[in-house]
């Protein structure tokens, strides 16, 4: 009998999970470093209202973030790609800036946008921006100008090209930029609440952290995990969508059936 990769992925999580509970039980790891699973989720269940208020923050941050760090990055990543000369003068600074690493200038943001929500969001933001306009810049580049040309020969104005031709050509590229902006954009959250915050899931792994309180460290770690599961399932769903857009899917599509 052979399983489906569905089933076989959680089979795979299912036996983890289990080794998880038997080396923490069995004395194989110290339980410092991991406690059984059922503990941290014992520790998550009794704090609940804890980790409720602080992951209800964190959401509200990263959902922001991924509005303007996707949603940005995309959108000038399409103009950017689709105009030789912003090509040729931007996407190289774009490169140089992905590859500073950032979190040495979140003490600016502290400074600019002070301790709350918009410093953390305003950095996160910018973390998510750059992968998302990099992959986007690279799908325009790649689609046939044949579809641009016809799209203007029609009469279609910037706008309509950009959002009915250029970016429903690249979408598996979009996609991609959209799941590695959206992951950076929640590891940016996590990581500025760690640094400097008194509120979010970020918050809670700093403050346990210092009472070396393991299982309450990994319960705050499974929800941020969680997070990032849920929106690497919503980027699933996007592909299932529009997979109708991508020009091979159509050509398979109309191809004549023997």
């Amino acid at each position: 009998m052979r399983l489906s990769v569905p089933a076989t992925r959680w089979l795979l999580i299912a036996l983890l999970l289990a080794f998880w509970e038997i080396a923490a039980r069995a004395g194989w790891i110290a339980e410092l470093f991991l406690p059984p699973l059922t503990t941290t989720i014992a520790a998550a269940v009794e704090n609940y209202r804890q980790y409720a208020g602080a992951l209800a923050v964190t959401l509200y941050e990263v959902a922001v973030s991924l509005v303007l760090a996707c949603g940005g990055g995309i959108v000038t990543g399409a103009i950017i790609g689709s105009v030789p000369l912003l090509r040729t003068l931007l996407l190289p600074l774009i490169s140089s800036f992905y590859a500073i690493p950032l979190v040495i200038i979140y003490p600016l943001f502290v400074v600019w946008l002070g301790l709350g929500s918009p410093s953390k969001i305003a950095f996160a933001s910018i973390i998510g921006f750059f992968p998302a306009a990099l992959s986007t810049a690279a799908g325009i580049q790649t689609i046939d100008p044949q579809l641009v040309l016809a799209a203007r020969s029609m009469g279609a104005t910037t706008w309509q090209r950009l959002r009915r031709v250029l970016i429903p050509a690249a979408i598996p590229t979009v996609l991609s930029g959209l799941r590695l902006g959206g992951a950076l954009t929640i590891v940016g959250v996590v990581l500025s609440e760690m640094l400097v915050s008194s509120h979010g899931i970020g918050y809670l792994i700093t403050f346990y952290r210092q009472s070396l309180d393991g299982p309450r460290i990994y319960a705050a770690i499974l929800l941020v995990l969680a997070l990032a599961v849920g929106f690497d399932a919503f980027v699933q769903l996007l592909e299932r969508r529009t997979s109708a857009w991508r020009p091979a899917r159509r050509a398979e599509q109309a191809a004549p059936r023997s």
